[in-house]
Protein backbone atom coordinates (compact mmCIF):
# COMPACT_ATOMS: atom_id res chain seq x y z
CA UNK A 1 0.00 0.00 0.00
CA UNK A 2 2.96 2.29 1.04
CA UNK A 3 4.61 1.62 -2.38
CA UNK A 4 1.33 1.94 -4.48
CA UNK A 5 0.69 5.62 -2.29
CA UNK A 6 4.34 6.76 -2.81
CA UNK A 7 4.37 5.53 -6.88
CA UNK A 8 1.11 7.95 -7.54
CA UNK A 9 3.04 10.53 -6.02
CA UNK A 10 5.86 10.27 -8.04
CA UNK A 11 3.77 10.18 -10.93
CA UNK A 12 2.03 13.49 -10.05
CA UNK A 13 5.07 14.96 -8.91
CA UNK A 14 6.60 13.94 -12.60
CA UNK A 15 3.11 15.49 -14.17
CA UNK A 16 3.61 18.60 -12.35
CA UNK A 17 6.73 19.21 -13.56
CA UNK A 18 5.92 18.31 -17.36
CA UNK A 19 3.43 21.25 -16.59
CA UNK A 20 5.62 23.62 -15.11
CA UNK A 21 8.36 22.73 -18.10
CA UNK A 22 5.88 22.97 -20.90
CA UNK A 23 3.49 26.43 -19.60
CA UNK A 24 6.32 29.06 -20.74
CA UNK A 25 6.13 27.52 -24.58
CA UNK A 26 2.14 27.22 -24.29
CA UNK A 27 1.63 30.90 -23.77
CA UNK A 28 4.49 31.48 -26.17
CA UNK A 29 2.61 33.62 -29.25
CA UNK A 30 2.22 32.78 -32.28
CA UNK A 31 0.45 35.66 -33.84
CA UNK A 32 -0.23 38.76 -33.19
CA UNK A 33 -2.34 41.44 -34.52
CA UNK A 34 -1.18 45.13 -33.41
CA UNK A 35 -4.18 48.10 -34.08
CA UNK A 36 -2.86 51.08 -35.03
CA UNK A 37 -5.61 53.98 -34.56
CA UNK A 38 -4.39 56.47 -36.75
CA UNK A 39 -3.79 56.87 -40.66
CA UNK A 40 -0.34 55.32 -42.48
CA UNK A 41 2.23 57.47 -42.59
CA UNK A 42 2.51 59.08 -38.84
CA UNK A 43 4.30 58.26 -35.79
CA UNK A 44 2.14 55.76 -34.47
CA UNK A 45 1.97 53.95 -37.88
CA UNK A 46 5.93 53.87 -38.19
CA UNK A 47 6.18 52.29 -34.59
CA UNK A 48 3.69 50.11 -35.23
CA UNK A 49 5.36 48.53 -38.56
CA UNK A 50 8.84 48.71 -36.89
CA UNK A 51 7.70 46.83 -34.03
CA UNK A 52 5.90 44.25 -36.54
CA UNK A 53 9.45 44.05 -38.66
CA UNK A 54 11.51 43.15 -35.22
CA UNK A 55 9.21 40.80 -34.34
CA UNK A 56 9.34 38.82 -37.35
CA UNK A 57 12.64 39.20 -37.89
CA UNK A 58 13.67 37.42 -34.80
CA UNK A 59 11.25 35.15 -35.32
CA UNK A 60 9.73 36.36 -31.35
CA UNK A 61 6.31 35.82 -33.26
CA UNK A 62 5.83 34.40 -36.35
CA UNK A 63 3.12 36.10 -37.90
CA UNK A 64 2.39 40.03 -36.79
CA UNK A 65 -0.28 42.20 -38.57
CA UNK A 66 -0.84 46.04 -38.66
CA UNK A 67 -4.40 47.25 -39.31
CA UNK A 68 -4.90 51.12 -39.22
CA UNK A 69 -8.25 52.53 -37.98
CA UNK A 70 -7.48 56.41 -38.07
CA UNK A 71 -9.55 59.31 -36.93
CA UNK A 72 -10.10 61.62 -34.06
CA UNK A 73 -6.74 61.43 -32.25
CA UNK A 74 -6.85 57.65 -32.18
CA UNK A 75 -10.10 58.08 -29.90
CA UNK A 76 -11.96 56.01 -32.48
CA UNK A 77 -9.76 53.46 -32.81
CA UNK A 78 -9.53 53.10 -28.92
CA UNK A 79 -13.23 52.43 -28.94
CA UNK A 80 -12.82 50.05 -31.73
CA UNK A 81 -10.21 48.34 -29.84
CA UNK A 82 -12.32 47.95 -26.27
CA UNK A 83 -15.13 47.02 -28.03
CA UNK A 84 -13.77 44.25 -30.30
CA UNK A 85 -11.06 43.08 -28.06
CA UNK A 86 -12.13 42.15 -24.61
CA UNK A 87 -9.95 39.79 -23.05
CA UNK A 88 -7.72 38.64 -27.05
CA UNK A 89 -4.56 38.09 -25.42
CA UNK A 90 -3.20 38.37 -29.16
CA UNK A 91 -3.93 41.97 -29.50
CA UNK A 92 -2.16 45.08 -28.80
CA UNK A 93 -2.25 48.49 -30.03
CA UNK A 94 -0.33 51.18 -30.62
CA UNK A 95 -1.01 54.68 -28.11
CA UNK A 96 0.37 57.70 -27.08
CA UNK A 97 0.54 61.33 -25.83
CA UNK A 98 -1.73 62.52 -28.89
CA UNK A 99 -4.35 60.12 -27.76
CA UNK A 100 -4.36 61.42 -24.43
CA UNK A 101 -4.77 65.15 -25.07
CA UNK A 102 -7.79 63.86 -28.22
CA UNK A 103 -9.64 61.91 -25.22
CA UNK A 104 -10.02 65.30 -23.10
CA UNK A 105 -10.69 67.62 -25.61
CA UNK A 106 -12.98 65.07 -27.51
CA UNK A 107 -15.27 64.15 -24.50
CA UNK A 108 -14.73 60.40 -25.45
CA UNK A 109 -16.84 57.90 -23.90
CA UNK A 110 -13.98 55.67 -23.51
CA UNK A 111 -10.47 56.18 -21.65
CA UNK A 112 -7.01 54.27 -21.73
CA UNK A 113 -8.00 53.03 -18.19
CA UNK A 114 -10.25 50.60 -20.16
CA UNK A 115 -6.92 48.42 -21.82
CA UNK A 116 -4.04 47.17 -20.18
CA UNK A 117 -0.85 49.21 -19.94
CA UNK A 118 2.05 46.89 -21.27
CA UNK A 119 4.91 49.52 -21.95
CA UNK A 120 6.37 52.57 -22.72
CA UNK A 121 8.24 52.41 -26.32
CA UNK A 122 10.21 55.79 -27.25
CA UNK A 123 10.04 59.46 -27.29
CA UNK A 124 9.91 62.21 -29.89
CA UNK A 125 10.83 65.44 -29.63
CA UNK A 126 8.33 67.97 -31.90
CA UNK A 127 10.09 70.38 -34.43
CA UNK A 128 8.53 73.30 -36.32
CA UNK A 129 8.96 73.56 -39.89
CA UNK A 130 8.05 76.01 -42.51
CA UNK A 131 8.26 75.41 -46.44
CA UNK A 132 11.18 75.70 -48.24
CA UNK A 133 9.97 78.78 -50.05
CA UNK A 134 8.27 80.46 -47.31
CA UNK A 135 10.18 84.21 -46.03
CA UNK A 136 9.99 82.63 -42.40
CA UNK A 137 14.10 82.12 -41.66
CA UNK A 138 14.12 81.87 -37.98
CA UNK A 139 11.47 80.84 -34.40
CA UNK A 140 12.03 84.25 -33.67
CA UNK A 141 10.60 85.19 -37.23
CA UNK A 142 7.64 83.50 -36.80
CA UNK A 143 6.74 84.50 -33.34
CA UNK A 144 6.83 87.94 -34.12
CA UNK A 145 4.43 87.52 -37.03
CA UNK A 146 2.18 85.80 -34.09
CA UNK A 147 2.56 88.09 -32.03
CA UNK A 148 1.54 90.68 -34.34
CA UNK A 149 -1.59 88.90 -35.85
CA UNK A 150 -1.94 85.15 -34.72
CA UNK A 151 -4.85 84.60 -36.93
CA UNK A 152 -2.71 84.93 -40.16
CA UNK A 153 -0.32 82.02 -39.21
CA UNK A 154 -1.87 78.68 -39.86
CA UNK A 155 0.12 76.06 -37.92
CA UNK A 156 -0.67 72.14 -39.20
CA UNK A 157 -0.27 68.69 -37.33
CA UNK A 158 -1.89 66.17 -36.30
CA UNK A 159 -4.79 66.03 -34.49
CA UNK A 160 -6.84 68.29 -32.39
CA UNK A 161 -5.86 68.38 -28.69
CA UNK A 162 -2.52 66.19 -29.61
CA UNK A 163 1.15 67.16 -28.76
CA UNK A 164 1.05 68.90 -31.99
CA UNK A 165 -2.01 71.14 -31.35
CA UNK A 166 -0.78 71.15 -27.62
CA UNK A 167 3.03 72.46 -28.39
CA UNK A 168 1.36 75.11 -30.60
CA UNK A 169 -1.02 76.29 -28.03
CA UNK A 170 2.37 76.31 -25.88
CA UNK A 171 4.13 78.35 -28.07
CA UNK A 172 1.75 81.61 -28.18
CA UNK A 173 1.42 81.58 -24.50
CA UNK A 174 4.88 81.48 -24.19
CA UNK A 175 4.69 84.17 -26.68
CA UNK A 176 2.35 86.39 -24.78
CA UNK A 177 -0.41 85.57 -26.81
CA UNK A 178 -3.62 84.08 -26.12
CA UNK A 179 -3.42 80.12 -26.99
CA UNK A 180 -7.04 79.97 -28.32
CA UNK A 181 -6.15 82.13 -30.70
CA UNK A 182 -4.55 79.87 -32.31
CA UNK A 183 -5.08 78.99 -35.76
CA UNK A 184 -4.65 75.60 -36.02
CA UNK A 185 -5.34 72.96 -38.55
CA UNK A 186 -5.62 69.46 -37.74
CA UNK A 187 -4.77 66.48 -40.26
CA UNK A 188 -6.21 62.92 -39.62
CA UNK A 189 -1.72 61.76 -40.73
CA UNK A 190 1.59 62.45 -41.38
CA UNK A 191 1.84 62.05 -44.77
CA UNK A 192 -1.39 64.47 -45.28
CA UNK A 193 -0.08 67.05 -42.90
CA UNK A 194 3.32 67.06 -44.51
CA UNK A 195 1.63 67.38 -48.02
CA UNK A 196 -0.34 70.62 -46.57
CA UNK A 197 3.01 71.88 -45.55
CA UNK A 198 4.82 71.32 -48.39
CA UNK A 199 2.35 72.51 -50.57
CA UNK A 200 2.23 75.87 -48.55
CA UNK A 201 -1.59 75.38 -47.27
CA UNK A 202 -0.53 76.25 -43.93
CA UNK A 203 2.27 78.52 -42.83
CA UNK A 204 3.96 76.25 -40.48
CA UNK A 205 3.97 72.53 -39.13
CA UNK A 206 4.57 70.52 -35.77
CA UNK A 207 5.28 66.98 -35.51
CA UNK A 208 7.41 64.54 -35.01
CA UNK A 209 11.31 64.92 -36.00
CA UNK A 210 11.08 61.80 -37.32
CA UNK A 211 8.25 61.99 -39.42
CA UNK A 212 9.83 65.24 -41.45
CA UNK A 213 13.86 64.57 -40.91
CA UNK A 214 13.55 63.03 -44.87
CA UNK A 215 12.37 66.16 -46.10
CA UNK A 216 14.15 68.75 -43.62
CA UNK A 217 17.83 66.57 -44.78
CA UNK A 218 16.23 66.97 -48.66
CA UNK A 219 15.32 70.88 -48.48
CA UNK A 220 11.64 70.56 -48.84
CA UNK A 221 10.97 71.96 -45.59
CA UNK A 222 12.83 74.32 -42.97
CA UNK A 223 13.26 73.14 -39.45
CA UNK A 224 12.88 76.91 -36.94
CA UNK A 225 13.10 74.44 -33.82
CA UNK A 226 13.02 71.71 -31.82
CA UNK A 227 11.61 70.93 -28.64
CA UNK A 228 14.35 69.51 -27.16
CA UNK A 229 15.62 71.31 -23.65
CA UNK A 230 18.98 71.06 -25.49
CA UNK A 231 20.45 70.91 -29.07
CA UNK A 232 20.17 67.31 -30.13
CA UNK A 233 23.39 65.51 -31.29
CA UNK A 234 24.00 65.38 -34.82
CA UNK A 235 20.74 67.58 -35.48
CA UNK A 236 21.29 70.94 -36.36
CA UNK A 237 17.88 72.68 -35.41
CA UNK A 238 17.57 75.22 -32.34
CA UNK A 239 15.59 74.38 -29.32
CA UNK A 240 12.81 76.60 -28.93
CA UNK A 241 14.60 78.08 -26.00
CA UNK A 242 17.18 79.75 -28.57
CA UNK A 243 14.09 81.13 -30.31
CA UNK A 244 13.03 82.94 -26.91
CA UNK A 245 10.45 80.56 -26.51
CA UNK A 246 10.37 78.76 -22.95
CA UNK A 247 9.08 75.33 -23.65
CA UNK A 248 9.92 72.29 -24.29
CA UNK A 249 8.03 68.48 -24.97
CA UNK A 250 8.54 64.66 -25.49
CA UNK A 251 5.95 63.40 -27.39
CA UNK A 252 6.00 59.55 -25.82
CA UNK A 253 4.74 56.05 -27.66
CA UNK A 254 3.47 53.23 -26.05
CA UNK A 255 1.53 49.93 -26.70
CA UNK A 256 -1.37 48.39 -24.98
CA UNK A 257 -2.86 45.06 -24.07
CA UNK A 258 -6.67 44.30 -24.65
CA UNK A 259 -9.38 44.91 -21.94
CA UNK A 260 -9.88 42.24 -19.43
CA UNK A 261 -6.63 39.86 -20.19
CA UNK A 262 -5.30 37.86 -17.12
CA UNK A 263 -2.31 38.38 -15.47
CA UNK A 264 -0.53 35.74 -17.09
CA UNK A 265 -1.59 36.77 -20.43
CA UNK A 266 -0.27 40.18 -19.95
CA UNK A 267 2.92 39.02 -18.65
CA UNK A 268 3.38 36.98 -21.63
CA UNK A 269 2.72 40.39 -23.92
CA UNK A 270 5.19 42.49 -21.82
CA UNK A 271 7.79 39.54 -22.49
CA UNK A 272 7.63 39.73 -26.18
CA UNK A 273 7.99 43.47 -25.94
CA UNK A 274 10.83 43.19 -23.19
CA UNK A 275 12.21 41.39 -26.00
CA UNK A 276 11.89 43.02 -29.38
CA UNK A 277 13.04 46.30 -27.64
CA UNK A 278 16.34 44.73 -27.52
CA UNK A 279 16.43 43.38 -30.99
CA UNK A 280 19.14 45.53 -33.45
CA UNK A 281 16.32 45.65 -35.56
CA UNK A 282 14.64 48.37 -32.76
CA UNK A 283 17.58 49.69 -32.32
CA UNK A 284 18.21 50.06 -35.54
CA UNK A 285 14.93 51.78 -35.61
CA UNK A 286 15.25 54.20 -33.09
CA UNK A 287 18.91 55.43 -34.12
CA UNK A 288 17.06 55.75 -38.24
CA UNK A 289 14.88 57.93 -36.34
CA UNK A 290 16.17 59.92 -33.83
CA UNK A 291 13.64 58.26 -31.31
CA UNK A 292 14.42 58.43 -27.50
CA UNK A 293 14.02 54.55 -25.93
CA UNK A 294 12.11 55.71 -23.30
CA UNK A 295 10.86 51.78 -22.57
CA UNK A 296 9.56 51.50 -19.42
CA UNK A 297 7.05 48.58 -18.66
CA UNK A 298 4.25 47.42 -16.37
CA UNK A 299 2.78 49.22 -13.28
CA UNK A 300 5.82 51.87 -13.30
CA UNK A 301 4.35 52.55 -17.10
CA UNK A 302 0.75 52.92 -15.68
CA UNK A 303 2.13 55.16 -13.17
CA UNK A 304 3.49 57.36 -15.41
CA UNK A 305 0.52 57.14 -17.55
CA UNK A 306 -1.97 58.46 -14.48
CA UNK A 307 1.03 61.16 -14.02
CA UNK A 308 1.10 62.48 -17.32
CA UNK A 309 -2.73 62.38 -17.95
CA UNK A 310 -3.40 64.56 -15.35
CA UNK A 311 -0.70 66.93 -16.92
CA UNK A 312 -1.82 66.87 -19.93
CA UNK A 313 -5.25 67.90 -19.09
CA UNK A 314 -4.31 70.59 -16.68
CA UNK A 315 -2.32 71.75 -20.00
CA UNK A 316 -5.67 71.28 -22.15
CA UNK A 317 -7.56 73.45 -19.84
CA UNK A 318 -5.13 76.44 -19.40
CA UNK A 319 -4.81 76.47 -23.00
CA UNK A 320 -8.37 76.49 -23.87
CA UNK A 321 -8.65 73.23 -26.16
CA UNK A 322 -10.67 71.48 -23.69
CA UNK A 323 -14.34 71.56 -25.01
Amino acid sequence: MKIAQATRQLFAAIAGSALLLTAPSAMALDSLKILVPAAPGGGWDQTGRALQAALQADKIVPRVTVDNKGGAGGTIGLAQFINSSKGDANTMMIGGMVMVGALITNKSPVSLSQVTPIARLTGEYQVVVVPAASKLQSMKELVAQVKANPGSVAWGGGSAGGSDHLLAGMILQAAGVEPAKVNYIAYAGGGEAQAAIMGGHVAAGISGYGEFAGQIKSGKLRALAISAPKRLAGVDIPTLHEGGIDVDMVNWRAIFGAPAITDTQKKALQDVVAKVVKTASWQETLKRNDWADMYLQGDEFKAFLEKDSARIAKAATELGLKK
